[in-house]
């Protein structure tokens, strides 16, 4: 049986506000997506495993 995992992502905005990525990303595409928040000045950028539906809540 073939797996397949679900990432989202949660960071801090250069501002100052927390956020969480509102879909989910195969490896390759959340890291990619991590890459391009970073260059944006966003901090504290983390990779999450998530189950198929759930939503994550941004940190704070």
């Amino acid at each position: 049986m073939i797996t397949m995992k679900v990432y989202g992502l949660t960071w801090t905005d250069a501002d100052g506000t927390a956020q969480a990525s509102g879909v989910g990303y195969e490896m390759p595409s959340a890291k990619d997506r991590k890459k391009r928040l970073g260059g944006g000045g966003s901090t504290d950028i983390e990779i999450v495993e998530v189950k198929l539906g759930e939503r994550i809540e941004p940190k704070g």
